[in-house]
């Protein structure tokens, strides 16, 4: 999971931190969000700040529906742990609550959201790219998937709920236990992925999409029928994130101290 700072506007905007931006596009009544914290777009306490901030004034704006991409060729490569290691207790309280607050702007969006992954979307990114109404994924090498559990991270309420809704309970239990990614095509026989595009395709794709869920439908109607449809899962979410947040920022903290998190990234340069 990582994270970026962001940018309202007409045309394309992009607001910076630190050289951390998230750029909009709008063509048409379609909002373009582009995730764009090089190298990976690695989620960190203000890139969600800003993802958090521009959904939040996707309703009431100009925008019909929205799109969410990453720029270069990875969509999201979920946590930022060098910030997470290096951030101590303080940073951990600080920023899951700000992740679950992501995920459920996106999730919970009136708008008709199209997610295009463009390359990989690990864990978080996963997570992210399930909140949207349709995930598309271009073809290639890219990787999808959860790997919480070989981090040491037990992921929030409101993450594992989005993935049940996704995909349903027997698969995202799969997902979570073998804690793998996956190619575009063996995403999308998961469910994680609707359609796999060319790369050259996949945000015009992804636009059309969306203009045509925006226009086939009165918008009323869609807010009011995406609401009913998840309804159930926000009522778990509600139910049992309390508790079980507290338990996951304490393990959390732990494995931060403990040098699980360092192992894992620690195995990861290894093998490039």
């Amino acid at each position: 999971m990582e994270s970026i700072p962001g940018c309202v506007g007409f045309g394309i905007s992009r607001m910076g931190i630190d050289g951390c931006v998230i750029e909009r596009e709008d063509r048409g009544k379609v909002a373009v969000i582009r995730l764009a914290r090089e190298p990976v777009n690695a989620m960190d306490v203000e890139f969600l700040e800003a993802i958090w901030k521009e959904i939040r004034e996707l309703p009431g704006g100009v925008a019909r529906a929205a799109v969410i991409t990453g720029a270069g060729n990875t969509f999201s490569a979920g946590v930022d742990l060098g910030r997470l290691l290096g951030g101590g207790q303080h940073y951990v309280h600080n920023f899951l609550p700000l992740l679950s607050r992501v995920f459920e702007a996106l999730f919970t969006c009136p708008l008709p959201v199209v997610a295009a992954v463009n390359g990989d979307a690990f864990t978080g990114g996963c997570v992210l790219a399930c909140c949207a109404d349709r995930r598309l994924m271009a073809d290639g090498d890219g990787r999808i998937g959860v790997r919480a559990l070989k981090v040491g991270l037990p992921m929030p309420r409101i993450a594992l709920e989005i993935l049940k809704f996704a995909v349903g309970e027997t698969t995202a239990t799969k997902l979570m236990l073998g804690a793998e990614t996956h190619l575009p095509r063996e995403a999308a026989r998961y469910g994680l992925i609707d359609e796999v595009v060319g790369p050259t395709e996949l945000l015009d794709r992804a636009v059309d999409e969306a203009t045509r869920m925006a226009e086939e439908v009165p918008a009323d109607t869609f807010n009011v029928t995406k609401s009913q449809l998840h309804r159930d899962t926000v009522e778990r979410i509600d139910r049992y994130s309390r508790d079980e947040d507290l338990i996951a920022q304490r393990l959390w903290v732990e494995h931060q101290v403990d040098g699980w998190v360092a192992r894992f990234v620690e195995s990861k340069s290894e093998t490039g």
